[in-house]
């Protein structure tokens, strides 16, 4: 405890000291908070990467001072920006006097703006050779001391800001993370869909099982709701007409937090009309395929040690095929609910009363399925009873043409052959209304505007929903869902 104290006095003590810098510097008329621009000409990669062109010429790179090392007349620094760092050579004959006294005085964590020479150091290092050196910024914290880094989780999730400066794979992942995005736009964008922007705050919060957050607009003194899924705005656009659009957005779900969910998060959603689920099959392989090469260089990605290929054919499985394989049960043989109660008990999977046979079929599919699904994976064809937006498959009736995607033993997309007979929908809704009533608090209410754009007429159309923080963290070998959002929801302090 009495080191402790001492450690607090000690920073307490360099804090006032930086701040007492502060006021010398405001005193002498060179405040750095009155500096409004400064023109960057490069930055450190570009200059490494592009030394034999750039040596000789002057640069004006800037950024955060990272180390120095002071030595009587002459001086280096490491200056970080946003492609990497380069080293500075900072010199009392060439800066002059007076700037090389104040700049013996900035402190680690200062914002500099650097102007000289790119040269290469005796020892080989790539690096710029001062003739002024200017003051951008004043730090008035302390950074984390570097050799340990900012390790502790909880502080590098709250103040991501120190993060992305401590911790260069940080920043990679969120510029990969940009990256996966864009490349997502641009082959939707070259297949001919329309990206559009659909309400976030609603009346009816409907599209996804799930539990939404709820809000009142004094406005208008009415309840509303924050959207938890994107699903029945773009398939009114599909009856309007648009045939091909899709929207990446934040969705709200008042559910807990884990290393895959986030209360808000990404999700990108596509409706195309006149195809089907094998349609979004075929897209979705695409489209990962196409992700991966653009943004990674290659379709093999490695994920916490096991190899995940994404060039290879996807596998395509229906969920009974899947629970026969892994479970060794045989769902086409179960025809009645006491039937499938009694499997769950033999085979210790819990369930409520509420479930039906097609959501028991689902709990068997969650227990002794999932894990197994690490190669991309389709699996098709889910029980009726959990797919209340999605077709009936003509042959099979408690069946619908939906599939989830999984990697990683993670589901990735989830994907249907669109429901779009008005009447079968009022009854899905029902039905869901009823489990609602039972207890059932992620059920969708019956939305009447749907309906009457449903009676207008929807054409055939497939449609898919992607969760995108998962497949950043695939694709950046990232642990948990908070190390690809920027600023995850924490519990207050």
């Amino acid at each position: 405890m009495a080191e402790k104290n001492v450690q607090q006095q000690d920073l307490g003590q360099l804090l006032k000291i930086r701040r007492e810098k502060l006021a010398a510097l405001q005193e002498e008329g060179k405040d750095p908070f009155q500096i409004t621009k400064y023109d960057v000409t490069a930055h450190s990669a570009d200059i490494k990467d592009h030394f034999e062109e750039m040596e000789g010429q002057t640069v004006r790179v800037a950024g955060r001072l990272m180390q120095k090392r002071v030595m009587g007349k002459a001086s280096f620094c490491n200056v970080q920006d946003l492609k990497g760092n380069i080293q500075c050579y900072v010199a009392r004959d060439c800066v002059g006097e007076d700037p090389y006294k104040d700049f013996k005085k900035y402190d680690i964590g200062d914002i500099v703006g650097v102007e000289g020479e790119v040269f290469r150091t005796q020892k080989g290092e790539i690096s710029v050779h001062a003739s002024v050196v200017t003051l951008l910024s004043k730090s008035l914290q302390i950074l984390p001391e570097k050799y340990h880094g900012l390790m502790n989780t909880d502080v590098r999730y709250r103040q991501r800001y120190t993060d992305l400066i401590m911790n260069e794979e940080v920043k990679d992942t969120f510029i990969k993370r940009s990256k996966i995005i864009s490349a997502i736009r641009r082959y939707l964008d070259s297949q001919g869909f329309m990206e559009v922007e659909t309400p976030m705050l609603v009346a009816n919060a409907g599209g996804a099982a799930a539990r939404p957050f709820e809000t009142h607009f004094n406005a208008l003194d009415e309840d509303f709701k924050l959207r938890i899924s994107l699903e029945l705005y773009l398939k009114r656009l599909i009856v309007g007409g648009l045939e091909r659009v899709y929207e990446i957005g934040r969705v709200f779900r008042n559910e807990g937090l884990d290393t895959r969910h986030n209360p808000e998060f990404t999700l990108m959603e596509l409706y195309q009309a006149y195809t089907d689920y094998h349609g979004m099959m075929d897209l979705t392989e695409n489209l990962y395929r196409t992700v991966a090469q653009e943004v990674l260089g290659t379709t093999k990605i490695v994920y916490s040690g096991t190899e995940i290929d994404l060039g290879q054919p996807f596998a395509r499985i229906t969920m009974v095929d899947a629970v026969k394989q892994y479970a060794g049960v045989d769902w086409d043989k179960v025809e009645t609910l006491e039937q499938a109660r009694a499997l769950a008990k033999e085979h210790h999977v819990e369930y409520e009363d509420r479930h039906k046979k097609g959501d028991i079929l689902n709990l068997f599919f969650e227990e002794f399925v999932e894990e197994h699904l690490i190669q991309p994976t389709f699996v098709m064809d889910h029980p009726i009873e959990i797919s209340p937006l999605t077709k009936k498959k003509p042959d099979k009736p408690d069946y619908v043409e939906r599939f989830e995607f999984y990697l990683n033993g993670w589901e990735m997309a989830n994907a249907y052959s669109e429901l779009n007979d008005p009447i079968d929908q009022r009854a899905r809704f029902k039905d869901q209304e009823a489990q609602l009533a039972q207890g059932n608090e992620e059920a969708n209410t019956t939305d009447e505007d749907f309906l009457n754009a449903l009676e207008i007429g929807m054409p055939p159309t497939g449609g898919i929903g992607f969760g995108i923080d998962r497949m950043c963290m695939l694709l950046t070998d990232s642990a948990a869902i908070r190390d690809v959002l920027l600023f995850p929801t924490m519990r207050s302090m």
